[in-house]
Formats: C-alpha cells, sequence, structure tokens
C-alpha cells in the first residue's frame, strides 16, 4: 500500500513542468475519486473540477477538495482526470496494473515527411487575397 495525498501530487507534478506560479499555466482541470467503499450513508464528493477563468479563490478551492490521502500503489486505479495548461499541452493519469501517476502530454512534432510546405504557403496566401 503506498499512500499519497492527491494535493501534493498534483502540486509537485505541475512544478516538475512550471516554473512557479503553477498556476498561472493551468487553464482548467477534472479530477475524478474513483469507487470509495466506505459508509453507505455518507456523502462523498467524487469530481472536482477546476474551470476556465478560475479565480485565485476558485483555485484554493480545488487544492483544498484534493487535499486527501489515496492509495497510488498496485491494485485498483483511483484517481483518473486531466489537466489542462495555456501553453496546449495537458496532463492526465497514467496507469499500469494500478500503479498510478500524472503523465505530462504536448502535441508530437510534425514529421518532415508529411509537411507540405508548399500547400501551406498557397493556403496562407488564399487566405490573406480572400480576406481583401
Amino acid at each position: 500500500m503506498s499512500k499519497t495525498n492527491a494535493k501534493l501530487e498534483l502540486l509537485s507534478h505541475i512544478r516538475s513542468q512550471f516554473k512557479p506560479p503553477i498556476e498561472s499555466n493551468l487553464l482548467c482541470a477534472t479530477i475524478q475519486k474513483g469507487d470509495d467503499y466506505g459508509d453507505d450513508d455518507e456523502v462523498i464528493e467524487r469530481t472536482f473540477n477546476l474551470t476556465t477563468g478560475y479565480t485565485k479563490e476558485d483555485w484554493n478551492d480545488f487544492l483544498s477538495k484534493l487535499d486527501f490521502m489515496y492509495d497510488s500503489g498496485y491494485g485498483g486505479q483511483e484517481l483518473f482526470g486531466t489537466i489542462w495548461y495555456t501553453d496546449g499541452t495537458w496532463s492526465e493519469r497514467g496507469e499500469y496494473d494500478g500503479s498510478e501517476w500524472w503523465q505530462y502530454q504536448k502535441c508530437p512534432d510534425i514529421p518532415i515527411e508529411l509537411k507540405r510546405i508548399d500547400k501551406e504557403r498557397d493556403q496562407k496566401l488564399n487566405n490573406i487575397i480572400n480576406e481583401k
């Protein structure tokens, strides 16, 4: 069993990708907590959203809700989610055999064999001509 604090894990992951202030690099996020086999009468919040255009208060509330421990070790996956960044990159939950982590993603460069500079140039010229 590997107990991990969801809030601290998230902040550590974002800090590893961006310089402070880290929240200025976030566009939005959604994190879902997996099944919790607790008391049936207990209401457990399972989805935590940080919407675009969030305020400092929204950011602090989001972090406060993520301040819980979960088992990030092998077994069933307990956290799911996606974080979108202002530069067009994103992070999503990775999982293998129940072991979990945040995985930073960016769009790969287009291979040279797929780039048609001549068609891109023609398209730009057509756009310029048609705008007039």
